[in-house]
């Protein structure tokens, strides 16, 4: 059974930072990409990073927080992590991973469709 599972939420005050992990399990994590999203209240679905872990681990990131968040894998824990910096306001949402397929523009347009497995999400919350 494939799994994902996110964690790492959690309340900080704006300029601070969270790391994000996604635990996956039930396939072969180097076969696919993983990507980060989330969503806020009242607000559209947005892809915020993928990794390409078959493909020299590339990374992609949507403009908003290229240069403050950072995505990693461990391949010995299937982990995936994503590294917040100088977090935002704007960036208070429910974090989710989903797994991507590897070939394709999904992952460097960090795009998820109904099909892709994916976990429940981690809370990150803002304060001003």
């Amino acid at each position: 059974e494939v799994q994902l599972q996110a964690s790492g939420g959690g309340l900080v005050q704006a300029g601070g930072s969270l790391r994000l992990s996604c635990a996956a399990s039930g396939f072969t994590f180097d076969d696919y990409a993983i990507g980060w999203f989330r969503q806020a209240p009242g607000k559209e679905r947005e892809g915020v990073s993928c990794i390409s872990v078959p493909d020299y681990r590339s990374t992609y990131y949507e403009n908003s927080v290229r240069g403050r968040f950072f995505i990693s894998s461990d391949d010995a824990k299937n982990t995936v992590y994503l590294q917040m910096n100088r977090l935002k306001p704007e960036d208070a949402a429910v974090y989710f991973c989903a797994r991507l397929p590897r070939f394709g523009s999904r992952c460097p347009t960090i795009t998820i469709e109904d099909s892709d497995p994916r976990g429940q999400g981690t809370l990150v919350t803002v304060s001003s």
